[in-house]
């Protein structure tokens, strides 16, 4: 199939959300990894929930109501200047090791992201982490006013790239995500950070299942939703295999910058 462009999740596919975990122990020791792992579950949540119930509010607003839940529901006490620095985390997140390496690898071809993030906090953390000279586009759902995994939040690739969901590859680690933009009509590339075997073994070995062993099981597994992606990848970089070979025949020519 023809290849217009790859279309990247930004949150957990480009940038490791874990990596919060860095400001949240240095904030609260005891407590770092729960906050890390209870903060995205309801940040997620609250994305969804707003969406369901119209009430739109920006992907930065809502990170910050989903800390002081988080913050409040452990016990711990927290003043505005400590979330501010945990916050900050969030315009400079870590890239996963594979990003670079991977969108460098297919550079000629149309790379873009489209994220729940609002432009803003977007433009700042893609800036920041110097990858503003490897994507043509970066999209946020605010111009649609609804969070992924919402039909309306994936239509902003075509009304902005100008290029079909069938000839679009969408790339995302999550697996509601990866699920919802097939559902849509992308092809698909998930990113299986966590096979089954691993999140088993993992289990089978730890005397208590612990906050991030927990978020691999919610999280980091393919939904059981009857729609399967149509390339389980390990790594970021196995996707020039898609573009390699006699396979690159069927990549376009790069869009407009």
């Amino acid at each position: 199939m023809t290849i217009d462009a790859f279309v990247f999740d930004a949150y957990g596919t480009l940038y490791d959300v874990q990596s919060v975990s860095q400001i949240t122990t240095e904030e609260f020791p005891e407590h770092g990894d729960l906050i890390t792992q209870v903060w995205r579950l309801k940040q997620l949540e609250y994305t969804w929930l707003r969406s369901m119930m119209g009430s739109y509010r920006s992907f930065w607003e809502i990170t910050e109501e989903s800390l002081i839940y988080t913050l409040d529901a452990i016990g711990v006490t927290s003043d505005k200047a400590t979330r501010d620095r945990i916050m900050d985390k969030y315009l400079h997140l870590d890239p996963h090791p594979d990003c670079v390496t991977a969108l460098d690898a297919l550079a000629g071809v149309p790379l873009a992201i489209l994220s729940n993030g609002n432009q803003e906090i977007l433009d700042t953390l893609v800036a920041n982490t110097g990858l503003d000279t490897k994507l043509q586009s970066v999209i946020s759902i605010d111009k649609a006013g609804i969070f992924k995994p919402h039909n309306g939040a994936y239509a902003l690739v075509e009304s902005t790239l100008k290029v079909k969901p069938e000839n679009t590859v969408f790339v995302s680690s999550n697996a509601f995500d990866a699920c919802a933009a097939k559902n849509f009509g992308f092809q698909v590339a998930w990113i299986e950070r966590v096979t089954p075997e691993a999140l088993a073994a993992e289990i089978s070995a730890a005397e208590v299942v612990g906050p991030s062993t927990m978020f691999k099981l919610l999280r980091m597994q393919m939904e059981n939703l009857g729609m399967e992606p149509d390339h389980r990848l390990k790594s970021l970089n196995d996707l020039a295999g898609l573009v390699g070979g006699a396979g690159k025949s069927a990549v376009s020519a790069p869009l407009d910058a």
